[in-house]
């Protein structure tokens, strides 16, 4: 049976992809009224961290998603005093790659050095986005499982956007399917060959 939760988010896509007409999606165009993202199961545990220029960035999008229904399972920094990036990314990608966590969001100044600290870890897909186009393609064509915010290039209500599109976006499989399984291979043989 089908939860309450699962319905309304099949329904919101439907009303998207109908608002956008018949030729399919238009990534590069806002999503017409949709506000928050769908309640989440109980096992959609969200893994979040930042080191000191994310702090505050952290701690809205905390209450934010928790607000949400999402439970998040807060990573650290715990305030502005100056923390190294990829201890807190490694924390929150460790707990993406375990199965701990269901997805990650990462912020620091620029979201850049998380991301790429993200991706050292096995299995985790980090991505850098900026707005809602970054946020649609970063799910629907790269299956990531990290997300990670420049707290010093977009604002509060900018970052809320981009967290539920993230949050909320299928995967597209398909064609999209086959390239994230290349990309697994890379990674795959990375750590056969030990390099």
């Amino acid at each position: 049976m089908i939860s309450d939760s699962e319905l309304r988010a099949i329904v919101e896509k439907i009303v998207r992809r109908t608002l956008r007409g018949p030729q399919g999606p238009d990534e590069s165009q806002p999503q017409a009224d949709v506000q928050g993202p769908a309640e989440p199961s109980s096992e959609r545990i969200v893994a979040l961290g930042a080191d000191h220029g994310g702090f505050e960035m952290k701690e809205k999008l905390k209450t934010y998603l928790m607000k949400a229904g999402y439970k998040v399972n807060d990573y650290g920094t715990n305030s502005t005093e100056s923390v190294d990036y990829p201890d807190f990314a490694f924390a929150v990608a460790e707990a993406v790659s375990s199965g701990s966590a269901w997805r990650g969001i990462l912020i620091d100044g620029a979201g850049i050095g998380s991301c790429m600290a993200a991706n050292k870890v096995s299995g985790v897909r980090a991505a850098m986005c900026y707005d809602h186009a970054t946020a649609v393609n970063s799910r629907e064509h790269n299956d990531a499982n990290v997300l990670t915010l420049g707290s010093g290039l977009i604002g509060e209500h900018l970052a809320r956007q981009i967290v539920d599109t993230w949050l909320t976006t299928d995967f597209g499989g398909g064609r999209h399917a086959r390239r994230v399984e290349k990309i697994n291979a890379i990674e795959n043989k990375k750590h056969s060959t030990g390099r």
